[in-house]
């Protein structure tokens, strides 16, 4: 096969056999030229295959790029909110002990009164750290955050399925529920 720049190149009939041998040489470069021309059309075609593949396969790593970074921030920021959740949570008995304590002490002013600056100073530093006290006295029964040890009949001071009394207060980190409030709840009379 002649190389690509022969086949362009005109040729010069030295003699007549020659002359008679490029009648038919000018199908057979148009011959040779169109096959060269349709691999370069497949070789483009392959390549530009080959260059969506690419660009597919780098976009689809770059979203997972993103959701993973996404993912991490999320979990990072998780982490941070509910760091303090085992210590909150072993802290609650302690809440629980000195509220007793406090009702306990109704005959000793001064005991008193440094039990509730005690639970005063304890539940500051716990609401900074995300705590929220759940005591839903006179508030509607909520299944979410509150747990129901007693149904009782609901009452003229008590309305149905609200609480009527709370036996030991809920409390939420960060709008998560860390302990449910226990409840006694109103019943109505129909039910």
């Amino acid at each position: 096969m002649k190389p690509l720049w022969r086949r362009f190149a005109p040729s010069r009939p030295t003699k007549v056999n020659d002359m008679q041998a490029t009648d038919s040489q000018p199908e057979a470069e148009a011959s040779a030229i169109d096959s060269d021309i349709q691999a370069l059309i497949a070789e483009r075609d392959a390549a530009r295959d080959e260059l969506a593949k690419a660009r597919e396969q780098f976009l689809r790593e770059h979203a997972e790029l993103e959701n993973t970074r996404r993912r991490l921030s999320r979990d990072v920021e998780q982490s941070r909110k509910f760091a303090n959740e085992r210590l909150l949570g072993s802290l609650l008995p302690v809440f629980d002990s000195l509220e007793a304590g406090i009702a306990a002490a109704k005959d000793l002013p001064q005991v008193r009164e440094g039990l509730e600056l005690t639970l005063r100073q304890l539940t500051k530093v716990a609401e900074d750290n995300g705590l929220c006290v759940v005591d839903p006295m006179g508030h509607v029964f909520n299944p979410e955050h509150h747990q129901a040890i007693a149904v009782l009949p609901a009452g003229e001071q008590h309305a149905a399925d609200t609480v009527m009394q709370v036996h030991q207060k809920g409390y939420l980190l960060n709008e998560r529920l860390l302990r449910p409030a226990l409840v006694i709840v109103a019943k109505s009379e129909h039910d």
